[in-house]
C-alpha cells in the first residue's frame, strides 16, 4: 500500500480512470458485437451504419487513451473489411 501523499493520489486517480475505461471498453465491445450481428445476419445497410457508429467510439477510445492507437486501427479494418466482403457479395 502506498504510504507517500503522492503515490496515494495516483492510486485514487488509477481507481477513477480504470473504472471509466471499464466503461468504455465495455462499449467498445458491444458495438464491435453489433457489426458482427448484422454481418452474420447479411444485414448490409444496418452493417454499415453500425460499422460507422463503432468505428467513430473506437477512434474516440484510441485518442482518449483506453486502447493503443494501432490496435483500434486493427479493429477497424477488420470490421470494414467484413461489411465490405458482406456489400461485395450482395
Amino acid at each position: 500500500m502506498a504510504n507517500h501523499k503522492s503515490a496515494i493520489k495516483r492510486n485514487r486517480q488509477n481507481e477513477k480512470r480504470n473504472e471509466r475505461n471499464k466503461t468504455r471498453r465495455s462499449k467498445t465491445k458491444h458495438v464491435i458485437k453489433d457489426v458482427l450481428l448484422a454481418v452474420e445476419d447479411k444485414n448490409t445497410e444496418e452493417a454499415q451504419n453500425s460499422l460507422k457508429k463503432a468505428s467513430t467510439i473506437i477512434s474516440k477510445n484510441a485518442a482518449k487513451g483506453v486502447m493503443h492507437k494501432r490496435a483500434a486501427s486493427r479493429k477497424i479494418s477488420g470490421l470494414a473489411k467484413k461489411v465490405h466482403q458482406l456489400s461485395a457479395s450482395a
